[in-house]
């Protein structure tokens, strides 16, 4: 699996995601899905363990709710950031990066995840 990043860029305002929203798209992808809210840092303010086709993946929601690290494969980050994506306002700036920050990319509100994927291939 190789770790990725969304997060927001710049001012968001007192904007976080809804992390029932967030839990409600994850479990519509994903069966079984594991969701763990218990605090455990400020970059585990909330998990989710689920089985992708690809093997286990999860999600680590940061503490002011406007940080997704992701402990997955490429297809499925993508898919989980254009989710993050579709919960935020508009004017709010989401980047998607890896950990190595090899690429980071700009999530326009109305991207999909197949886009963004040809994206990450073409970075």
């Amino acid at each position: 699996m190789a770790p990725f990043l969304v997060m927001t860029d710049g001012e968001h305002g007192e904007w976080q995601v809804d992390r029932d929203a967030l839990t409600t798209a994850i479990q519509a992808r994903w069966a079984g899905v594991e969701v763990d809210s218990t605090h455990r840092g400020e970059v585990r303010s909330c998990c989710w363990s689920f089985e992708t086709e690809s093997g286990p993946g999860e999600a680590y929601l940061h503490e002011d709710g406007t940080c997704l690290y992701l402990d997955v494969l490429q297809e499925d980050a993508a898919w989980l950031a254009i989710a993050f994506r579709r919960l935020a306002p508009a004017d709010v700036d989401v980047v998607l990066c890896d950990q190595g920050y090899t690429f980071d990319v700009r999530l326009r509100p109305e991207a999909t995840d197949v886009e963004l994927a040809d994206l990450i291939n073409s970075s």
